[in-house]
C-alpha cells in the first residue's frame, strides 16, 4: 500500500517524506555543475599551466565530471514513482548527450551559416557576396576545379585499384592473399600528415649541382636527365597530390571490397564459366553487378574523406602552385586571411556538396536492410 501511496505521491509530498534524499540530490547535482563550469572556466585560460596539470584537469572534469551528472540527474529521477521515473530516466541519460551534440555541432552550424552571410570581420551584413566571390573570382575557380578533380579521380581509382586486386588475388594467387592483402593496406596504418611528409620527400627537388634527396630526382637524375621541381607543374602537380591520396585509400577499398567480393556465389560463377563466359566476361558481367552495393558505400566513403581532406595538401605545398582546395581554402581564408565571411561560406559550400551523398547513402542503406 505504501508504495501504491508513494508511487501516486507528487513531488511536493515526495519532500517532505524525504527531505534529505531531495537535498542530496539537489546537492550532487550543483556540485556537479559547478565542477563542469569550473574546469571550463580553467580550460578557457591555461597560461602558465604545465601540460599534466592540463591533461589532469580534463580527465577529471571528462570523466569524474560526467559521472557525477548522470548521477545526479538519475538521483533527481529516484525521487519519483516508479511510473514518472521510467518515464524520467531515458532522457536523463539521453539529454546531455543531445545537449552536448547540440553545443558543439548544431550550434556551430547555424552561426557558421549566419557568418557567411557577413563580412570580413563579421560587424556587416553583405549578403550573398561571400558566395558570390567563391564563383566568379579566377583563383577561388581554381579552387573549384581542383575539388572537381579529387572528387573525380580519388574515389574512382582507388575504389577501381582496390577491386581489382581483391578480385585477381582471391581467383589467382590465393596463396600470395595475406601477403598481398597487407602490402596494399599498410598504408592505411600511416596518418595523412605521415604520408604527406613521405610522398614530399619523394617530390623533393635540389638543383642539379646538389645530391638529389628525392627519390624521383634521383632517379631521373641516375638516367642522366635533369632534377624537376615536380610540385610547381602546373596543372599536373595536383595529380602527384591526388596520387597519394589513391595510395592512401586503396587498401580501404580493398578489404571492404575483397570480402563482398568472396560473397560472391561460387554456383553462379561456375555457371557462367560453363555456359562459356570467359573470366572478363564473369568480371562485369556476374562480380560487378553483384557487389554493386558495395562498390557504391565503398566509393561515398571515400567521397567524404576527399571532400574534407587538408592535410595532404598543406603539408606538401600549402596551397601554392594552384593546389588549394576547397577544404585548404577555408582554412587559409579564415584564420591566415583573418576573412571569416569568405571562410564561412566554403564551409557551407563544402556541407552543401556533401548532402547528396549523404542522402544516397542513407537511401542504399535502407534499401539494403529491407531485402
Amino acid at each position: 500500500m505504501s508504495d501504491i501511496t508513494q508511487q501516486k505521491a507528487p513531488f511536493s509530498s515526495l519532500t517532505d517524506r524525504y527531505p534529505m534524499r531531495v537535498l542530496l540530490a539537489f546537492g550532487s547535482l550543483a556540485v556537479t555543475i559547478a565542477i563542469l563550469g569550473g574546469g571550463a572556466a580553467f580550460l578557457q585560460d591555461v597560461r602558465g599551466v604545465s601540460y599534466i596539470g592540463i591533461a589532469g584537469v580534463g580527465l577529471f572534469v571528462g570523466v569524474v565530471g560526467i559521472w557525477a551528472l548522470f548521477y545526479s540527474l538519475n538521483s533527481l529521477a529516484e525521487l519519483f514513482g516508479p511510473g514518472v521515473r521510467d518515464r524520467i530516466v531515458p532522457y536523463v541519460f539521453v539529454a546531455p548527450a543531445a545537449l552536448t551534440l547540440g553545443f558543439y555541432i548544431l550550434y556551430p552550424a547555424v552561426r557558421t551559416v549566419w557568418l557567411s552571410f557577413l563580412s570580413r570581420r563579421g560587424d556587416e551584413f553583405v549578403g550573398l557576396a561571400n558566395y558570390e566571390y567563391i564563383f566568379t573570382n579566377p583563383a577561388m575557380l581554381v579552387v573549384l576545379r581542383n575539388t572537381l578533380l579529387w572528387v573525380i579521380f580519388v574515389p574512382l581509382m582507388a575504389t577501381v585499384v582496390g577491386l581489382l586486386i581483391a578480385v585477381i588475388v582471391d581467383r589467382f594467387k590465393p596463396r600470395w592473399e595475406k601477403i598481398v592483402k597487407s602490402l596494399v593496406f599498410m598504408p592505411m596504418a600511416i596518418s595523412f600528415v605521415g604520408a604527406s611528409i613521405i610522398w614530399r620527400f619523394v617530390y623533393y627537388f635540389r638543383p642539379a649541382h646538389l645530391e638529389q634527396l628525392g627519390l624521383l630526382n634521383a632517379i631521373v637524375t641516375a638516367l642522366g636527365g635533369d632534377p624537376v621541381a615536380w610540385i610547381t607543374i602546373r596543372p599536373w602537380n595536383n595529380f602527384l597530390l591526388i596520387f597519394i591520396m589513391i595510395w592512401l585509400q586503396t587498401g580501404f577499398a580493398m578489404v571492404i571490397l575483397s570480402a563482398s567480393v568472396k560473397g560472391v556465389p561460387k554456383d553462379l560463377l561456375d555457371a557462367a564459366r560453363v555456359d562459356g563466359a570467359g573470366e572478363l566476361s564473369v568480371f562485369f558481367n556476374v562480380t560487378i553487378p553483384y557487389v554493386k552495393g558495395t562498390i557504391l558505400v565503398v566509393m561515398t566513403t571515400i567521397l567524404f574523406m576527399v571532400l574534407k581532406i587538408f592535410d595532404v595538401v598543406y603539408v606538401t605545398t600549402s596551397g601554392q602552385h594552384g593546389t588549394h582546395i576547397v577544404a585548404s581554402r577555408m582554412y587559409q581564408e579564415a584564420f591566415v586571411y583573418r576573412n571569416f565571411g569568405r571562410g564561412s561560406a566554403l564551409a557551407v559550400f563544402l556541407f552543401v556538396v556533401v548532402i547528396p551523398f549523404m542522402v544516397r547513402n542513407v537511401q542504399h542503406i535502407r534499401e539494403a536492410r529491407s531485402q
